[in-house]
């Protein structure tokens, strides 16, 4: 299974400038935010539900928008 993460992206698009902004925006701490700015898939596997949460309301948009699940093929 794969997860990848948007934040840079919608950071991009709402013009916010870099993880400590956002971490003002959003009140989450700076290892909340790194998990999905800079992290591995098991990192992002351990991300706090209310962290996607928060993040989805500061940047008024879905779940989906945030992240993106693709999982294993079956062979």
């Amino acid at each position: 299974m794969v997860i990848k993460s948007n934040l840079r992206i919608l950071m991009a698009e709402h013009r916010i400038n870099g993880i400590s902004e956002l971490m003002e925006k959003s009140g989450l701490s700076r290892n909340a935010i790194n998990r999905l700015y800079k992290g591995t898939d098991e990192e992002m596997k351990s991300t706090n539900l209310k962290t996607l949460i928060t993040l989805c309301e500061v940047f008024e948009c879905k779940l989906s928008d945030l992240l993106e699940f693709t999982p294993e093929s079956k062979k």
